[in-house]
């Protein structure tokens, strides 16, 4: 039977893999860069491909390269079409954890790492030796980077990232915020006050791009802190010790640090949301057999974890 239309003999559809890449990074230098190919190689690629479309696809705006209004009409079909294509490879493939050899590209903070990851990648080791993960921290192109194939999972916080209802995903583990002081600080007792809370040095949490979950409740709240120090949250409760600093901080990240920080942990002096860090990844990577593997043993672990820590020290105690 003969069909109409383009000759798909005549076709390279690897063309569609540089069409996705030119599209979202809008540029053919990093087009290139993310595809591992010479810039002259896709800017041949970019006349071929506007010679099949009979559209220039990209057109400079200034400084910027742009997608033409064609090129954003045909971006989603061509991302799906792909999409297609990987599933119906990755049907073939068999995943043994025992003998497989590969690197997973993994998005985590530095707490997501102390807290989860280190624990993870020791049973990693033990059931799949030849799995290594790549850790990168958190940035607001999260989402591309998991539909580009740059990531291949992320650990984050949904109230971080609302994206996360676009893409497949799960929640992992929440976690709540606890108020830390060294062990010895003798301005604060068993409890502390809100006035305390505002007017006592504050080490104040980051997690990089962004206003942290624990910080913008604050600030919603209207909460004065007398900051003194800001620093990456997994940082946050090795730097309180020998301080009169106070910190809010993950209570499974001061379980965590154990003996290398004498902390003092107490309630917070008002109500806070916990966190929920949850597993996302590319609709494009759902039938891929490691990744499969990886995503499950990961929610294994996690719940392992919760249901070792039972109840957790209350707030109050040493860490």
């Amino acid at each position: 039977m003969e069909h109409g239309g383009v000759d798909l003999n005549q076709v390279d559809l690897n063309l569609l893999v540089a069409l996705d890449a030119l599209v979202d990074e809008r540029s053919v230098t990093r087009a290139a860069a993310r595809l591992c190919v010479g810039q002259p190689a896709m800017s041949a690629t970019l006349a071929r491909l506007r010679a099949l479309f009979d559209d220039p696809l990209l057109v400079r705006d200034g400084r910027e390269m742009v997608p033409t209004p064609f090129a954003l009409a045909i971006a989603k079909p061509v991302r799906e079409v792909l999409d297609d294509i990987r599933a119906l490879l990755d049907r073939s493939r068999r995943f043994d954890p025992a003998t497989a050899e590969r690197d997973i590209a993994v998005v985590a903070s530095d707490y997501v790492t102390m807290v989860f990851l280190t624990p993870f990648t020791a049973r990693l080791a033990e059931e799949a030796p030849g799995v290594r993960l790549h850790v990168t921290p958190p940035t607001p192109e999260l989402p591309a980077q998991l539909r580009s194939g740059v990531a291949e999972l992320g650990i984050v916080p949904r109230e971080a990232y609302p994206e996360h209802v676009t893409m497949p995903h799960v929640e992992l583990f929440t976690d709540r915020f606890v108020c830390a002081v060294d062990a010895a600080n003798a301005e604060v007792g068993d409890s502390i006050t809100l006035e305390q809370f505002g007017s006592l040095p504050y080490l104040a949490g980051s997690c990089g791009h962004q206003v942290s979950p624990a910080e913008a409740q604050l600030d919603a709240l209207g909460v004065h802190r007398n900051v003194e120090m800001t620093t990456a949250y997994g940082l946050a409760p090795l730097l309180l010790a020998g301080t009169g600093m106070i910190a809010l901080i993950h209570e499974r990240l001061a379980e965590a640090v154990g003996a290398r920080a004498s902390l003092r942990l107490l309630d917070p002096p008002l109500p806070l949301e916990p966190i929920h860090e949850v597993l996302m990844w590319s609709s494009g990577t759902d039938t891929d057999p490691g990744l499969q593997w990886l995503r499950t043993r990961m929610m294994a672990v996690a719940a392992e974890l919760d249901a070792h820590r039972g109840a957790g020290e209350p707030a109050g105690s040493s860490a």
